[in-house]
């Protein structure tokens, strides 16, 4: 399914071919997220992110770097998250040099014009209070905060408005130097395009250049925040997030969890869903998900309700953890969510941009890389067994977290609701 190869001082370099594929998705992974900063960096990964499509070495602008992709057809965009930056371009077969050359111009040659940094700063604050604006996010990210705590983990990728406006634009080239070494990045692409292609034309736009790979510091006992944490918003809709710590990222029984989560709250065929949605009508949508990090992981779920139902929407969640911990799930069942995460994985794989971000993924963020069968054969081995000892283990009343965001008159009261027992 890929061939690997790592470069002297430059990218590891990961291929899919995918045979007669019009398209070809390239993917490079930096590792250097929120989580690598330092208090007085806060908010500097994902600045840096925004600054490098301010212009390059080869493209001055904004406007050059996307008409090199938007003018033949392609996508491209980049996210930062705690533990990584990753770039992906996408565009036609017959682009695929120009795709390589503009993520190899965002990566090692940015321009990062002290002038530009100034007028990014207006830019991401609204960004940051678009985020504070929207109640579903506003839910996300004080759930962060009640699992994680006051740390790297908990705190928003984006940082706030205060932490923005002090990022020196000396620090911020200095990150960029010490963390966006060619030696340091994955590129993943997928396509019909021959690995050794790819390996030269890497090679050729990237570049060389060593430096050390920092870490970060251990991810804290969890949970590791306050139990209940609450948002006042004068919405006709209450948003919540409940949760429980979960596994890291490479742990033996994340397949295993990922089963879990199936069932209980991916998709329309879920419990959550069936339940809260389509049987009591509490709540216009409902699912659940899983955050893995290298050292921590957490469980949860997220909701949208009426304000003066919050009380009873979170019974009926909490009911649904109760149910799957304490009953087996039965093997209809588990064949039903077996077959909807191996479909939807041998789906995604067909797509050029999906198979790049999963061998880049894999290979800068886990343990190893697997191919498409092996992670089929992973799933299959799930048993109820196995799902019965992780809720077992992780849906436990103490380590319960909850964030909501409504009225104030529905904020009252919620830690009573946070039980497991019957």
């Amino acid at each position: 399914m890929f061939e690997r190869t790592t470069l002297a001082d430059g990218p590891r370099v990961i291929t899919a071919q995918l045979p007669a594929a019009r398209s070809v998705s390239i993917a490079a992974y930096v590792p250097a997220g929120s989580r690598l900063e330092a208090p007085e960096q806060v908010g500097m990964a994902h600045f840096l992110e925004h600054l490098t499509f301010k212009g390059t070495a080869a493209y001055p602008s904004t406007r050059a770097l996307s008409e090199a992709i938007e003018g033949v057809g392609g996508s491209f965009n980049a996210a930062t998250d705690r533990e990584a930056t990753v770039y992906w371009v996408r565009v036609p077969r017959r682009e695929t040099e120009r795709a390589m050359t503009v993520l190899g111009e965002l990566i090692c040659r940015p321009a990062l014009d002290p002038g530009e940094i100034d007028r990014e700063r207006a830019v991401i604050i609204e960004e940051i209070r678009g985020y504070l604006d929207d109640p579903g996010e506003m839910a996300q990210i004080l759930f962060q905060q009640a699992m994680f705590g006051a740390n790297a983990l908990g705190r928003e990728i984006c940082g706030e408005e205060s932490d923005v406006r002090s990022l020196p634009a000396a620090g911020i080239r200095a990150f960029w130097q010490a963390t966006y070494r060619p030696a340091n990045t994955v590129v993943a692409l997928a396509g019909d395009f021959a690995h050794a292609a790819a390996v030269e034309l890497t090679a050729r736009t990237f570049g060389r250049g060593n430096g050390a790979i920092h870490r970060f510091d251990p991810a804290p006992a969890l949970p590791a925040g306050e139990r209940v944490l609450t948002g006042r918003r004068d919405t006709t809709q209450a948003q919540l997030v409940v949760g429980v710590p979960a596994l890291p990222r490479d742990h033996p029984d994340a397949w295993a969890l990922s089963v879990l989560n199936a069932i209980l709250g991916d998709g329309m065929s879920s419990r959550l869903f069936l339940s809260l949605v389509d049987r009591d009508a509490l709540a216009y949508d409902v699912s659940s998900g899983v955050v893995e990090y290298a050292d921590a992981g957490a469980l949860q779920v997220s909701a949208g309700v009426d304000p003066g139902r919050v009380g009873s929407a979170l019974d009926a969640i909490l009911h649904e953890l109760r149910f799957l911990r304490d009953d087996a799930v039965g093997e209809d069942e588990l064949a039903k969510a077996k077959a909807y995460l191996s479909g939807g994985l041998e789906l995604r794989m067909e797509e050029t941009r999906h198979l790049a971000s999963w061998i880049g993924g894999q290979e800068a963020m886990h343990d190893r890389v697997l191919t498409l069968d092996e992670a089929l054969g992973e799933v299959e081995r799930v048993t109820a067994a196995d799902l019965s000892r992780i809720a077992g283990s992780l849906f436990r009343e103490h380590l319960l977290r909850l964030a909501v965001v409504a009225p104030a008159r529905s904020l009252r009261g919620l830690d009573r609701h946070l039980k497991l027992s019957a």
